[in-house]
């Protein structure tokens, strides 16, 4: 076991996290033990993460593991994720994020296993992506070349959502509750458009409409 790292915030995102896992399952964007939840420390060089392995029935905020942004475990008695790395390089490469997700959610991942970015064809995609969700490059497990990936893909782009390539989802939020609504609305608006196309070529909104659709939902939408 690590030393233990004791704060009311620390506690407060363990718990927020181990919630949030809750609403992976919920929502059928996991399967088995795969799928995980990041949260950043507010003030720290620090975040939480889903240890490796382990069912989301047996999830207790005592068992989310705190690690540092190079992605060492520093508190907790069970290994960290096995995609923590990416989680890590995405935190010290995007100071301003701070929640990560990753699912294998079946229509979004079918995308990426076609190497093929969703086209913004929906008002709720534009409202949430801002326009299509990219996909980013190819990249095995076990390093953080997955964050690199996540990184370049996502820079300059409105998207908190990209499709790694042969992989799955990984999407980011100004907090963990907002990593995982991407991850939702990925998987919704993925599964909304390979339907369509079934049915045939969907119809493309104009880039103004866009531009005009993501300003209100970023900017009016619901309660201020």
């Amino acid at each position: 076991m690590t030393t233990a790292i004791t704060g009311s915030a620390v506690t407060a995102l363990r718990e927020t996290v181990c919630r949030l896992h809750d609403e992976l399952v919920r929502y059928g964007l996991v399967a088995w033990t795969a799928g995980n939840v990041s949260g950043r420390v507010p003030g720290e060089d620090l975040f939480v993460i889903k240890p490796s392995g382990i069912s989301y029935d047996d999830l207790t905020p005592e068992s989310i593991v705190v690690c540092d942004l190079d992605g060492n475990l520093v508190d907790g008695d069970l290994a960290p994720s096995s995609d923590t790395a990416a989680h890590a390089y995405v935190y010290r490469a995007m100071p301003h994020v701070g929640g990560v997700v990753h699912t294998h959610s079946t229509y979004a991942s079918a995308w990426a296993a076609r190497g093929e970015a969703i086209p913004c064809v929906l008002t709720a995609m534009a409202d949430e992506f801002g326009g299509e969700i990219p996909v980013g490059p190819f990249a095995l497990i076990g390093n953080d070349d997955i964050g690199k990936g996540i990184v370049a893909t996502l820079e300059g782009h409105r998207s908190p959502a990209v499709l790694m390539q042969n992989h799955g989802v990984f999407t980011i939020g100004k907090d963990a509750r907002a990593a995982v609504k991407a991850a939702v609305m990925c998987e919704d608006v993925a599964r909304t458009v390979h339907v369509a196309r079934q049915l045939g070529e969907p119809l493309p909104i104009a880039q103004a409409d866009i531009d005009r659709l993501h300003d209100r939902y970023q900017n009016v939408y619901g309660q201020r």
